[in-house]
């Protein structure tokens, strides 16, 4: 009944993505790691992995994220009403993060910011979001803002598990009247118990994995998923009496959580399977099921790990991975798993590789996975708009260096990789304890550690912006412009775009 009054199009508005400085290489660390080569680069599809030295944690990567996102959008602070934070790199077991990043808020007075930190594995991000939307679509929005973070610092143990790991951070701005619009009615959800991955050891950062039955657990929640995405999609349909089924072909694009690249071809190629399967006359003379007949009465739950299907449907959705899966992959495959970052540095790896023209309109399916387990698969329609100065864009220019910051990464041994984790792992929750790590090596622009007290109180500080000059300055005028947005209620949102013109582009290295 109340249909009409929603707030229209609410999704998001503005993405901020933000990585460490420095990588390692994938192929070295084969090497290093004594396995057979090929392992991690084609086994897993992972080429550079970022990681944070002890001059980082969780909450000062969200610091950085938070504060990019609001200046390179010319927010001001006023005009967010909710914060909410999702992350599992948990270092206090009351505090949350969400608390430290009203730091930023202070200067504007405004402290009548809800939402507080959400925990789940690598789905966190994903309840945040969905928290932050369903705000925007209730009786309690006030007309302003919500932003989302999701960051994490995802460390493992020496072993087969440590080349997944990857660290970073993505903030997102929720309102109406977004280039990204959630589709509603539409979210497929799985929720389930199961000992996949969990931590529960308080004292270390590193998790403890089964990775056979976290993949089993990923891929069957997927099944699951999808199962009741597409039935919703189905009910709806019939209700505006289109008769048809609905389909893979059916997404401009389609993302995954990305634990490593590889899982998500395998994905991909999992919802081919059943499409397949759903499908009462599939065609297996000619297009995407051709060959498939053999596989016709094969029950998914015995098939998690089954080679001959898996090899059958990863070829035969070869061609739909390059058109609708592959560039979303460009962080992950630079920079490893952010865990709940991970599949929200997938949205703006997409958005960051195509023109306006080529996204709108786009319906993208988006699947969400936390071990223990939580899932969710989900759309999102792109605007029909995408004339220069719209808010699309606005948000395909504001990501349009995304590639030139990978780049401008600092490269880092093996060995030196090795000494930073081992120091991470003898510091995690010392007390009276002052960072070793490097200032200098940090983006301009970095919240780092400063010192943590004798009660294990944080301090941090921000690494200058204007390492660069030219660049730079462009950024001050735009972070001190007048020219905030005001909040959706009192005024279309509109994101001005002073920051993301190709002159930034050309000077690299150093809006981070």
């Amino acid at each position: 009944i109340g249909e009409a009054t929603w707030p229209k199009d609410v999704g998001i508005i503005a993405l901020e993505v933000y990585f460490p400085s420095q990588y390692v290489e994938q192929e070295e660390l084969e090497q290093f790691d004594g396995v057979a080569p090929g392992k991690y680069t084609v086994g897993l599809a992972q080429a550079r992995m970022g990681f944070c030295s002890d001059r980082e944690d969780i909450n000062s990567l969200c610091l950085t994220v938070v504060q990019r996102l609001m200046e390179r959008n010319c927010l001001s602070y006023e005009s967010v009403g909710r914060l909410e934070v999702g992350t599992e790199t948990i270092i206090d077991k009351s505090k949350s993060v969400k608390t430290v990043i009203m730091q930023l808020f202070e200067e504007s007075g405004n402290t009548d910011v809800e939402g507080i930190d959400t925990t789940n594995a690598c789905y966190g991000g994903t309840a945040a979001l969905f928290n932050a939307v369903n705000w925007v679509e209730s009786s309690s929005w006030d007309g302003r803002y919500a932003l989302v973070v999701a960051g994490d610092i995802a460390v493992y143990a020496t072993g087969s598990a440590r080349p997944t790991g990857g660290a970073g951070a993505v903030a997102m701005l929720v309102g109406p009247n977004a280039p990204l619009a959630f589709d509603r009615g539409l979210r497929g959800t799985h929720m389930q118990h199961a000992y996949d991955f969990y931590k529960p050891d308080m004292g270390s950062e590193y998790p403890v994995v089964d990775g056979k039955l976290s993949i089993q657990c990923y891929l069957s929640a997927l099944d699951r998923c999808y199962t009741v995405y597409r039935n919703k999609v189905h009910s709806l349909w019939q209700k505006e009496g289109i008769d048809k089924r609905f389909s893979l072909e059916d997404f401009g694009y389609m993302i995954f959580h990305s634990p490593y690249c590889k899982l998500v071809q395998k994905s991909l190629a999992r919802l081919v399977l059943n499409d397949f399967l759903s499908d009462p006359n599939p065609n297996t003379e000619s297009g995407i099921f051709s060959g498939l007949e053999a596989f016709r009465d094969v029950k998914p739950e015995e098939t998690y790990f089954d080679r001959d299907v898996e090899k059958a449907f990863m070829k035969a959705s070869a061609e739909m991975f390059q058109q609708k899966t592959k560039t979303s992959l460009l962080i992950s495959n630079q920079n490893g798993n952010m865990y709940t970052p991970s599949v929200y540095g997938c949205l703006a790896s997409v958005v960051a590789q195509h023109t306006p023209q080529q996204l709108a309109g786009h319906r993208i399916g988006i699947f969400s996975y936390g071990s223990g387990f939580a899932a969710t698969l989900y759309s999102i329609r792109v605007t029909q708009d995408a004339t220069p100065g719209s808010a699309l864009d606005k948000l395909v220019a504001s990501l349009s260096d995304l590639q030139v910051r990978l780049d401008s990464r600092r490269k880092v041994s093996p060995d030196v990789f090795a000494k930073n984790m081992k120091l991470r792992e003898e510091t995690h929750h010392l007390a009276n304890y002052t960072p070793q790590g490097s200032v200098d090596d940090l983006f301009p622009g970095t919240w780092y550690l400063t010192h943590i007290d004798e009660k294990h109180r944080r301090q941090y500080a921000r690494r200058s912006m204007d390492e660069d000059g030219p660049l730079e300055a462009g950024l001050d005028t735009s972070t001190t412009a007048t020219e905030h947005i005001p909040s959706p209620a009192k005024k279309m949102p509109r994101i001005p775009g002073n920051t993301a013109g190709p002159e930034v582009v050309a000077i690299s290295n150093g809006e981070h």
